[in-house]
């Protein structure tokens, strides 16, 4: 049994002014053929979940390609293309196979397809024909589409969020597919679309209102013929069509049963959806909030999300806790001309920076502050937890990390990066306990990790590309109706008005 494995993930802010090129790929991950499993095989990853599950059938994995990029803007159309050809001679080359695993994100925009995902999996079909089982996973975050769910015979998606499963959810996926070459079993799909778009803020799947979600599509899973199902909670920074939450569930040869699993969970996350829309605090009432709190708290920075695609300088939760003297205080911000200026400075100097805000006009002015530097590094990391985004391997470029007078401790990377890992500052000689209030730019990936040494998280909704409030993001291609954007929005057996 040869099993090919493909994986194209990047999840695409549309409203980032960021565009997301083939050297994005190259910075993160751009493979072919066997240097895959050298990358991903251990790796707390759906791909590596496929390299387990089909060792474990005694099943032969061929590795195809796999391509990765840090959240950011739209795919450019040449380099999308350029990426869907490189995958295709990979499968054209490899000779027989008995099925493909696929991991999309699903949510991937490019310039010439706004439903990329659904595109290179309904190509991929069209070369390997309809005989040929094509399974795979998605991330929560998906937007899905009927084209996705088309194109594959079985779709399953990260049921934690933080995504701490994904190894897991591909090792099912491996399973579904033994099975299926097996002739064990015949999974049909179907899906289910409510009029609805789940607040980022409200997608930890670890707090309460979820759970019953959740509790549910597992109770589903006992019923006879019942192989899979899944709750996408959507990507609310994607303007596309497809954007929105959605559920699937996965059969034994029964599409009327499928449809009907599908429709139950999405009747019930529709019936919970004032209980999935925003919740925000702002700037001002969570500092109020930090002032009376000894305890440590981690701030997380929503409108500046780098794993949701923004730009990674905002400024704007950080001009106030230098403003307030809040410290001590910690904070990371993608700045390369103010890392230059530290290491021309030396450690023990002070040097006058002026911080962040330099992306684009969405997330802040720049801070004008004087530091003092206290280390530089080379930004390299290693995380061996299973962590939101299953990633081992980190680079931020070079660092460095300089304090000002008012008790604030700045990280200033050379590249983005997102703030999946407490190795990041240990790496950096970085102690978190050090500090009082740490800012996280994000929104639920960085409790993972930061759950460790924080006694409280506070969202905090901030200005940027990834504001959580959907009400402040102009759409122009969304579905309509879409609650909470329209409230009058209507869904009843599986119609929406």
């Amino acid at each position: 049994m040869r099993i090919g494995l493909i994986a194209l993930l990047h999840e695409s802010n549309t409203f980032s002014h960021q565009p997301t090129t083939l050297e994005s790929f190259r910075q993160n991950l751009l493979l072919t053929g066997e240097p895959i499993r050298q990358a991903l095989a251990d790796a707390h990853h759906e791909v590596g979940g496929f390299f387990a599950g089909l060792d474990e059938a005694g099943a032969e994995a061929v590795p195809l390609f796999a391509a990765r990029a840090l959240p950011s803007g739209t795919i450019a159309a040449a380099d999308f293309d350029t990426l869907v050809s490189m995958m295709l001679a990979a499968v054209r080359a490899a000779g027989k196979l008995d099925g493909i695993l696929v991991a999309p994100h699903g949510a991937t925009v490019s310039e010439n397809f706004p439903d990329a995902d659904g595109h290179w999996l309904s190509v991929l079909r069209k070369v390997v024909g309809d005989a040929l089982p094509i399974i795979g996973t998605l991330d929560a975050h998906a937007n899905l589409s009927p084209l996705m769910v088309d194109s594959c015979d079985a779709l399953v998606a990260y049921r934690t969020n933080p995504h701490l499963d994904q190894r897991a959810r591909g090792i099912e996926a491996a399973r579904l597919m033994v099975q299926t070459v097996r002739g064990e079993i015949s999974p049909v799909m179907a899906a289910a679309y409510p009029p609805m778009a789940i607040s980022i803020d409200r997608q930890c799947t670890d707090e309460p209102h979820l759970k019953p979600l959740y509790s549910l599509a597992d109770e589903k899973l006992k019923a006879e013929g019942v192989l899979s199902n899944s709750i996408l909670l959507g990507f609310p920074y994607a303007d596309v069509a497809e954007m929105g939450s959605a559920v699937i569930a996965v059969t034994n040869g029964d599409n009327s049963s499928a449809q009907r699993v599908a429709n139950q969970l999405a009747e019930n996350m529709w019936s919970i959806r004032y209980e999935l829309a925003g919740e925000f605090t702002s700037v001002d009432d969570a500092l109020t909030q930090c002032a009376d709190i000894s305890h440590r708290i981690c701030l997380l920075d929503m409108g500046d999300n780098v794993g949701g695609g923004s730009a990674a300088d905002g400024t704007e939760l950080l001009a106030a806790l230098h403003e307030r003297r809040l410290g001590p205080a910690f904070g990371c911000i993608y700045d390369p001309a103010s890392v230059q200026a530290c290491e021309q400075a030396g450690v023990g100097q002070r040097v006058r920076l002026t911080v962040g805000g330099k992306t684009d006009n969405l997330h802040g002015s720049p801070i004008d502050v004087e530091v003092t530097v206290r280390s530089l590094c080379d930004g390299k990391f290693t995380e061996p937890q299973p962590r939101h985004g299953g990633i081992r391997e980190f680079d931020q470029g070079r660092t460095a990390i300089c304090e000002t007078d008012a008790g604030l401790t700045l990280m200033l990377t050379s590249l983005r990066m997102v703030p999946f890992s407490l190795q990041q500052l240990y790496s950096c000689g970085v102690d978190p306990r050090q500090f009082r209030l740490l800012v996280a730019k994000g929104v639920n990936a960085p409790i993972a990790a930061y759950r460790d040494v924080c006694e409280q998280f506070i969202r905090v909704n901030t200005l940027g590309s990834t504001c959580a409030d959907m009400s402040r993001l102009t759409y122009e291609h969304r579905r309509r109706p879409l609650f909470p954007l329209e409230q009058d929005a209507v869904y009843s057996q599986g119609i929406s008005t």
